[in-house]
């Protein structure tokens, strides 16, 4: 037994020994023929890019590693670089592309090129292109010929590799950590955006007799996939930083994700206006779901235009501030409104469909008068804007951009708002309507007392409808507003006290003359509101929309220009009798003190005598 044992570890020995013999001289073998193939290798990928992209590109690389047992292969010190020359006679016969690459990066590694299929069968199949950390910078230059032009090549790249391969593929390519730079050439100057830490995938590119004319691919490619994770970047002006967190395309699906986007101010509310010296919007967003779907990725590559079927921003938050204290930069905001800022974008933008699910809208300003910041919000928005483009060609289709929107008006009454914006009026005009349901009035304190100086006691909306129109200048519309038992305390600032103090008589004056408490009245007169609202040249676009609806809000519960000047007046009679009373009162204590020295005058005279 022991002997048996023996024999059949002297076999196995024998057998690892063959084993380790093989594979070393597999091993020589492989080293010996990647020694003798790198010259020929080394030619025949300079050749294949030369002959694969027209003569526009060649490539460098400073080294080369191949290990045929494992088929794996390395490039060290890349750089794929374009020809001007080749690319301005490109130009000449109209061939060109818009878009130019120029590409760096320290390794580029080939996994598994199936070397047995392309000895055999002159068929080159790569497993994995991997580029870690690239360098790329890429030109925009937009031609004429090149319009609506299919994401396909001109000429086959096979009629330039078909003399020695009969097929070429990439399974997958990997670009690591890219650092992306692009310029836009098609200014008077050129343009330059980068980003870094961008991921791209390109799957499945192919060249062979048939892949040029496949209308699945793009670009001789099945998908192209893209990853974005935790990108901050400064905005120009630096005062706010733009966060992006996981965004994911893929071009096969047309869908892009974020899962979440936010518009960071670097100062606080009041530090903002402060840091320049003057009060101005201070905006703070947070968005946690945004996708994108239908997007022509083909589109967006020949000419940096952004089409989407369909856009969907959901639960997040949009916050306005300004500070009023502060002193007004004379900065005319005239054709700032969104739909004007919209066709000021450089690159083309047309977003068929925009839903909006859950997002908390508020606007405050910090009132020098109160010293307190007032607020009204717009919470659980929800609803969709069409049409949201600045191109020619959809406008001349379709010049407006619609918006119908459901949201409720400090957390309370529903609100159904709509928008219609002109794309194409050099005016910026638009209009907007909508109906408010039933709330307490006193919810709106937290902007009438703070702005208005006013506080609501009591008063119940059942209906609040508006119908406007404005531009640049002016909003002129109606507005139908029915409550009940309005009741409202005049305030004011006490010196010395950090709040508002009520006006005891201003406030009986107001609830007596000015306000009317039911509207309908008990007589079933209903006060209609004519609305017109000239635009302040420096007031932003919430600002307008907010002065004009608060310009028919008061002139339907009573506060007219008359009546107002109706209790100017008495206010003035008031404080006439209260001054001559307090005159009265003067002489009447003067005469009184009067009499009192003169009695005591007599008393002293009585007692020297």
């Amino acid at each position: 037994m022991i002997e048996k044992l023996r024999k059949h570890k002297k076999i196995l020995i024998r057998i690892g020994l063959c084993l380790l013999a093989v594979v070393l001289v597999m091993s020589l073998t492989s080293r010996y023929l990647a020694y003798k193939f790198k010259p020929l290798v080394k030619a025949q990928i300079k050749e294949l890019v030369l002959r694969s992209t027209d003569s526009l590109y060649h490539i460098e690389f400073s080294g080369i590693r191949m290990n045929l047992l494992t088929a794996n292969a390395a490039l060290t010190g890349v750089k794929v670089i374009p020809d001007q020359r080749i690319f301005k006679k490109l130009i000449a016969s109209k061939k060109a592309p818009n878009n130019i690459y120029h590409l760096e990066l320290e390794k580029l590694e080939i996994r598994n090129f199936h070397l047995y299929t392309f000895l055999r069968h002159r068929k080159l199949n790569i497993t994995e292109l991997r580029l870690d950390h690239p360098d790329v910078v890429m030109t925009n230059q937009q031609f004429a010929f090149n319009e609506d032009k299919p994401p396909r090549p001109n000429t086959s790249p096979f009629d330039y590799i078909s003399e020695y391969l009969k097929e070429f593929s990439i399974h997958t390519i990997n670009f690591n950590n890219i650092s992306f730079k692009y310029i836009n050439n098609n200014g008077l100057k050129p343009q330059a955006d980068s980003v870094k830490n961008l991921n791209i995938t390109l799957k499945d590119y192919l060249i062979d007799p048939h892949s040029s004319v496949d209308k699945k691919r793009l670009y001789l490619l099945k998908d192209v996939v893209i990853n974005l994770n935790n990108y901050t970047f400064a905005t120009p002006d630096s005062l706010y930083h733009i966060r992006l967190n996981q965004l994911d395309f893929s071009a096969s699906s047309g869908k892009l994700n974020i899962q979440s986007l936010a518009v960071i101010p670097r100062y606080t509310e009041m530090e903002f206006g402060k840091s320049l010296g003057y009060s101005k919007d201070r905006y703070e967003i947070q968005m946690s779901d945004l996708s994108l779907e239908g997007i022509n990725l083909p589109l967006y590559i020949l000419k940096q235009e952004l089409f989407a079927k369909e856009m969907t921003v959901a639960n997040g938050s949009v916050k306005v501030f300004n500070n009023k204290a502060l002193p007004k930069l004379i900065r005319e905001k005239i054709g700032r409104f969104p739909h004007q800022l919209l066709q000021r974008v450089n690159g083309k933008l047309s977003i068929k469909k925009l839903n909006l699910s859950n997002i908390d809208i508020s606007y405050s300003e910090y009132d020098n008068d109160s010293q307190q910041k007032g607020t009204i919000t717009f919470e659980n928005t929800s609803g969709s804007f069409s049409n949201v483009t600045n191109t020619s060609k959809d406008k001349a289709k379709n010049p407006w951009m619609t918006a119908d929107l459901t949201t409720y008006l400090m957390g309370r009454g529903k609100l159904n708002v709509g928008f219609k914006f002109n794309l194409d009026a050099k005016d910026g005009a638009f209009s907007y309507s909508g109906i408010l349901g039933e709330m307490d009035g006193r919810v709106l304190n937290r902007i009438t007392r703070p702005l208005g100086m006013i506080a609501i006691k009591s008063g119940e909306v059942k209906r609040l409808e508006f119908q406007v129109d404005a531009n640049d200048r002016v909003a002129n519309g109606r507005m139908k507003f029915e409550y009940n038992e309005l009741s409202v305390n005049l305030l004011k600032k006490e010196a010395g006290e950090n709040r508002l103090v009520r006006q005891g008589w201003m406030s009986f004056l107001a609830n007596a003359m000015i306000l009317n408490p039911n509207n309908p009245s008990k007589e079933g007169e209903l006060v209609t509101a004519v609305i017109h609202e000239e635009r302040a040249r420096d007031g932003s676009f919430f600002h307008f929309i907010w002065k004009s609806l608060f310009q028919g809000i008061r002139h339907s519960v009573g506060v007219t220009e008359e009546k107002e000047q109706k209790i100017k007046t008495q206010i003035a009679k008031f404080e006439q009798m209260k001054h001559d009373r307090e005159a009265r009162q003067a002489r009447r204590e003067k005469r009184r003190l009067l009499r009192e020295r003169l009695q005591r005058e007599r008393l002293k005279t009585r007692k020297s005598h």
